[in-house]
């Protein structure tokens, strides 16, 4: 009965996820108090030529700033020019403000980055056993910290890391952008981010991760590239952004194998609305397939995937454990797309052969809805695991145009789950009970994101 009151207290509130109003992560804003100390990249002797090397000027600045932290903060300038730089830290109470025309240019040369260890959460590099090299623009332990600006730039230059990626010519697993760990109240706003050596925001074990109006680019031949990786955090919103890449565009993501079941930490609490993504080799947006700290709780709404070769993917194997469960994702135009949505049982590798082959994952409890597609060639494939079975999938009111290369617009297999109002109809395991166990479903995922 308790329940049952509280799905109707829901109902009655209703999130009208239908571009009205969501009460989702977004809604509530961080507040930043404005920076009470200002100084200049430029006082620190950077020379903004694309030639001469900054690091030291912008790890000098950072590490006075830092003396403002009980002081209200301060602001790093960067003004108009071609800002050459190495790997450096941000601090706390810190903004790196980027002005129109000012761009970060990382080096291409990787002992300008420097090592470090790999995740816990992983146990090693992604691409590569052992450590990984250091991001670009790093934050570890930090908090209220803003990288924004007047439509600045940050440009990883990652082509010559494609080159050594592709040609297995690197002994560590490539950098990142921008990286965050365990830090909390993080703004990135107003800027574009080019050309990442692999993925361009990488916020790992985060709270309270405001992504806002950025532009995120690298080219579609570009290896393994990938927009924005929210990676065991949580709070995290992500919005009014345009993201073109050559892997994923965004990516949700927990951990790796026994590596992520042992630290434990999920994803979850996550609001992404407002988007347009485009992924030429991946998902436009993707769940896993290192997801073994569980990911839920994630509500995305609004968005236009286009030129892509999946629009929705969910990806897990047997080995990882964890959850991916409780997702809604609502009001979606998708154009020119391969495959609409995928949820694959036997995607990725494993970080070594430690991981436990009973470690079962939980695909449960996903809705897609409001749903329009034009030049699609497969409405779904959904590729579950024989042990464990993806279950509660909801399809509603969800209309694709298939095009005349489509043989059989939906691939089913351990999968079971409702639909209502979906063309072309779905499989038969996707129609396995009334329109109203669906409605049962949705009503519940928009309760969880009411009361998180």
């Amino acid at each position: 009965m308790a329940v049952a009151l509280l799905l109707l207290w829901a109902l009655c509130n209703a999130i009208r996820v239908n571009g009205e109003e969501s009460n989702g992560r977004c809604d509530h804003k961080l507040k930043f108090n404005p920076r009470p100390h200002c100084v200049s990249i430029q006082e620190f002797g950077a020379i903004g030529d694309g030639k001469t090397l900054n690091t030291i000027a912008f790890r000098n600045a950072i590490f006075y700033l830092k003396s403002f932290a009980d002081k209200g903060g301060a602001q790093l300038y960067v003004p108009p020019g071609r800002w050459l730089t190495g790997s450096f830290n941000l601090t706390s109470h810190l903004t790196l403000f980027l002005e129109k025309d000012a761009i970060i240019l990382g080096s291409q040369d990787p002992s300008h980055w420097g090592i470090v260890e790999p995740l816990p959460s992983y146990g090693r590099g992604i691409e590569l056993p052992g450590r990984r090299y250091r991001s670009l623009v790093n934050g570890y332990m930090l908090r209220d910290v803003v990288i924004t600006g007047d439509n600045g730039t940050i440009d990883g230059q990652g082509s010559v890391w494609w080159e050594w990626f592709t040609s297995h010519s690197l002994n560590y697993t490539r950098p990142h952008l921008v990286e965050f760990v365990s830090s909390e109240y993080v703004l990135v706003s107003n800027i574009s981010l080019l050309n990442a050596p692999a993925y361009n925001i990488h916020p790992v074990y985060c709270s309270n991760v405001h992504i806002h109006n950025i532009s995120v680019y690298a080219p579609p031949e570009s290896p393994y590239t990938v927009g924005i990786v929210p990676d065991s955090s949580d709070n995290i919103c992500i919005e009014d952004c345009n993201i073109s890449m050559g892997h994923d565009a965004i990516a949700f993501k927990s951990g790796w194998d026994e590596y992520g079941i042992a630290y434990g930490r999920p994803t979850t609490i996550a609001h992404v609305r407002r988007v347009d993504l485009r992924s030429s080799t991946g998902s436009s947006l993707a769940f896993g397939s290192e997801m073994s700290g569980g990911i839920s709780n994630i509500l995305v709404e609004e968005v236009h995937l286009y030129d892509s070769l999946t629009g929705i993917e969910f990806r897990t194997t047997i080995g990882r454990g964890g959850y991916i469960k409780e997702i809604m994702i609502s009001d979606v135009d998708l154009l020119n797309v391969n495959t609409s949505f995928a949820a694959i049982g036997d995607y990725g590798s494993h970080p070594d052969d430690k991981f436990d082959p009973d470690a079962f994952p939980v695909l449960e409890k996903i809705t897609l809805q409001n749903i329009i597609g034009t030049n699609i060639t497969i409405a779904g494939n959904f590729k579950g695991i024989e042990e464990s079975p993806f279950t509660f999938i909801c399809l509603s009111n969800i209309s694709l145009s298939i095009n005349s290369t489509s043989l059989s617009p939906w691939q089913c297999s351990y999968v079971s789950g409702f639909s209502e109002s979906v063309f072309p109809e779905p499989c038969p395991e996707l129609m396995n009970s009334s329109t109203s166990s669906c409605g049962i479903l949705m009503l519940e995922l928009q309760f969880y994101n009411i009361i998180l």
